[in-house]
C-alpha cells in the first residue's frame, strides 16, 4: 500500500505579520456559526426551490405546494426554516399569506451561486 504524503510546516509561525493580520479582522466566532446555519438553507434540494420560485415572484403556501407537487404541509415546514433564517417574509392580505425574499441580498446569494454552478 501506498503512503501518501503529509504536508504540515515543521514551524511555528512563518508570517507573523500575516497571521496577527488575519487574526485582527476575523470575525467572532458566532458570525461563523450563522454563516454556516445560513448555508445549511442552501443545502436543501426543496428550500432551494422555493428560493428560487420566490426569487421570481411572491407566492402563497397553496401555489408553492402545487408548483412543487408536494403538500402544503412540507411547504409550510420548509418556509417556516427559511423565515427562520432570515432568508424569507410574509406579508398577509386578507386571509391569505404571501412569501417573498427578505431583502435583494438573499436574491444576489442565490444569483451568485448559480453563477458558480455553471461555470
Amino acid at each position: 500500500m501506498k503512503k501518501e504524503k503529509q504536508f504540515s510546516c515543521d514551524c511555528d509561525v512563518i508570517h507573523e505579520d500575516v497571521v496577527k493580520r488575519v487574526r485582527a479582522a476575523m470575525p467572532k466566532a458566532g458570525d461563523f456559526y450563522d454563516l454556516a446555519n445560513l448555508y445549511k438553507m442552501f443545502s436543501d434540494n426543496t428550500r432551494v426551490k422555493i428560493l428560487w420560485a420566490l426569487s421570481c415572484n411572491s407566492m402563497c403556501v397553496c401555489d408553492l405546494a402545487v408548483l412543487l407537487g408536494m403538500t402544503k404541509s412540507a411547504i409550510s415546514h420548509h418556509l417556516k426554516n427559511l423565515r427562520l433564517s432570515n432568508l424569507v417574509k410574509y406579508a398577509k392580505q386578507g386571509k391569505i399569506v404571501y412569501y417573498s425574499l427578505s431583502d435583494s441580498h438573499v436574491k444576489d446569494i442565490f444569483k451568485k451561486g448559480f453563477e458558480h454552478i455553471k461555470e
